[in-house]
C-alpha cells in the first residue's frame, strides 16, 4: 500500500531525510517514531503529497505520488496533528463539506456521514458546533474527516496528543478497528500506545531509518543484556554485594528490598541467583525477567549514538 524508496529531502543545505526506504503492506498498522527533528514530519508531509522530495520515490495504493499525485491522494486519509476544523460548523455540516470537497457522489454523502459518525462514536454530537466539543471529540471529528472518502491508506499524526486517558483508550480502540479495513501509518510520541496498537514499528533518527521490525524482534536483536527484577527479604547491602559476585551479573541496583540485575549478553543467571539467596539464608519473595519495552528500544537507538560521540 505504501512504498518508499531512497527518499531524500534537503532544506537548503540541511539534510532532513537521508535516503530512506520502507514498505507498509495492506492491512498493517505500523508505528512511525522518531525524536524531534528526526525527519518524521517531513517524511509524512511527502507521503501525503504536501511536500516534494529532493529525490526518491513514493507510491501509495500503486500510484506514484510524484507523477500521479491526485490519484495517490484520493487513496489517502490524513489526520494532521493540527486538523483544520471549522469551529463555527456542526459536525454534520463539516463532514458534508469535506465529503463534497473530496468529490463524493451527493447521493452517497448522507449515508457516508452516518457511517463515519458511527465508527467514530459521534452520534450524540452530530449537530453540535465543533467549537463546543472537547479536545478529544474534536480529535474524533478529525479522524472522521480522514475516512469520509473511504481511503485505503490512513496516515495519522499524533491522534492522541492532548487528550485525557479515557479518550486515549477510546482512540486506541478506534485505530485498531480502522486497521481491519485500512492500512495505517501511525505517528505518535506516546510509545505505550504504539506497543498496544501496532504490529510493527519504524524508527527514524537523524533522517535515517534506525530500526524497522516488530517490537518483539527489535527487543531480541538490540536488547543485549537481560534484566531481572527480584524481591529479597534480607540486608540490602549484603544482598546486593552477593548478587554482584554471581557470574554473568554486570550491574545491580536496589531500593529497599527490590533489586534490578543486569546480566551480560547471552547470560541467564536466574538459577545461580536463587541458589545464592537460599544458601545465604535470605527469603526470595519474587523473581522475574524484565522484557525490553518500546521506550527502552527507542531510547537505546536514539540516544546511544549521541552518548558515544
Amino acid at each position: 500500500m505504501i512504498k518508499v524508496k531512497n527518499l531524500t529531502k534537503y532544506y537548503g543545505s540541511r539534510l532532513a531525510v537521508d535516503n530512506i526506504s520502507f514498505n507498509v503492506a495492506k492491512g498493517e498498522i505500523v508505528g512511525f517514531l522518531g525524536p524531534n527533528a528526526a525527519g518524521k514530519t517531513t517524511t509524512m508531509r511527502i507521503l501525503t503529497g504536501f511536500m516534494m522530495p529532493t529525490r526518491g520515490d513514493v507510491w501509495v495504493a500503486g500510484y506514484d505520488m510524484l507523477s500521479h499525485s491526485l490519484e495517490a491522494r484520493q487513496h489517502i486519509g490524513y489526520f494532521a496533528e493540527a486538523v483544520p476544523l471549522y469551529t463555527d460548523m456542526t459536525v454534520r455540516s463539516y463532514l458534508d463539506f469535506l465529503a463534497r470537497l473530496r468529490g463524493l457522489d451527493k447521493n452517497r454523502i448522507k449515508t457516508r456521514i452516518g457511517d463515519v459518525v458511527g465508527i467514530c462514536h459521534l452520534e450524540e454530537y452530530i449537530d453540535v458546533l465543533i467549537g463546543k466539543l472537547s479536545k478529544g471529540f474534536r480529535q474524533r471529528v478529525g479522524v472522521a474527516q480522514a475516512i469520509i472518502h473511504e481511503p485505503e491508506v490512513l496516515i495519522l499524526d499524533e491522534p492522541t496528543v492532548g487528550i485525557d486517558p479515557i479518550q486515549v483508550a477510546m482512540t486506541r480502540q478506534l485505530i485498531k478497528e480502522l486497521g481491519k479495513e485500512h492500512t495505517v501509518l501511525l505517528s505518535t510520541h506516546i510509545l505505550p500506545e504504539v506497543s498496544m496498537t501496532c504490529g510493527r514499528v519504524i524508527i527514524i533518527h537523524e533522517g535515517r531509518i534506525a530500526a524497522e521490525d516488530s517490537i518483539e524482534n527489535l527487543a531480541s536483536m538490540i536488547g543485549g543484556a537481560k534484566r531481572i527484577r527480584l524481591e529479597v527479604a534480607g540486608p540490602s547491602q549484603q544482598v546486593a554485594e552477593r548478587l554482584r559476585q554471581i557470574k554473568g551479573v554486570q550491574r545491580v541496583s536496589y531500593q529497599d528490598s527490590d533489586y534490578t540485575v543486569e546480566c551480560a549478553a547471552g547470560q541467564d543467571p536466574r538459577g545461580q541467583i536463587m541458589e545464592a539467596i537460599v544458601r545465604s539464608g535470605w527469603s526470595l519473595l519474587s523473581l522475574e525477567s524484565i522484557e525490553m519495552s518500546l521506550e527502552d528500544i527507542f531510547l537505546k537507538l536514539t540516544t546511544e549514538e549521541e552518548t558515544n560521540r
